[in-house]
């Protein structure tokens, strides 16, 4: 966190699951044809007033580590979990365990693909859920999180 005579910056990481390091080059017509890193891009440019992470793993462990590492000192995370979101019950143990609200993102519509997507493991354990928006769902998020209270 920024001390000193600076405002704290509130801090937002978004985590991405497996696959979507190629967003922009696979499945076009489901996920878009602009990179995650330029969109990646655009948001850290809005949201200057936030310190912006990123991550993204293709491995369950590596993606369950991070959400245990900034779990605890984070503002928010915005999670794509990708395919783990319907198979993955540690992915949903793992956000239940940190502090931190979680938000999930899905740029497809889940719901409206293969009937084994409609389960999430993931989304009782965030704070809410924003599917088939596209890479907007992310911006969504942010703009939730900035403003999240607790109850």
């Amino acid at each position: 966190m920024y001390i000193c005579n600076h405002i704290m910056k509130k801090k937002i990481t978004i985590i991405n699951g497996p696959n979507l390091n190629l967003t922009g080059r696979r499945e076009q017509a489901l996920y878009g044809m602009k990179s995650f890193e330029s969109f990646l891009d655009e948001l850290k440019v809005k949201y200057n007033s936030i310190d912006l992470q990123y991550y993204q793993s293709n491995v369950e462990g590596e993606l369950i580590n991070k959400l245990h590492q900034v779990g605890f000192e984070q503002h928010g995370i915005v999670i794509n979990a990708g395919g783990y979101t319907h198979t993955s019950v540690a992915m949903g143990d793992a956000i239940k365990a940190i502090e931190t609200p979680c938000v999930e993102v899905h740029i497809s519509n889940i719901m409206a693909r293969e009937s084994f997507r409609h389960q999430s493991y993931v989304a009782a354990s965030c704070v809410g859920s924003i599917i088939g928006l596209g890479l907007k769902g992310y911006d969504l998020a942010i703009e939730f999180l900035i403003d999240y209270v607790p109850s």
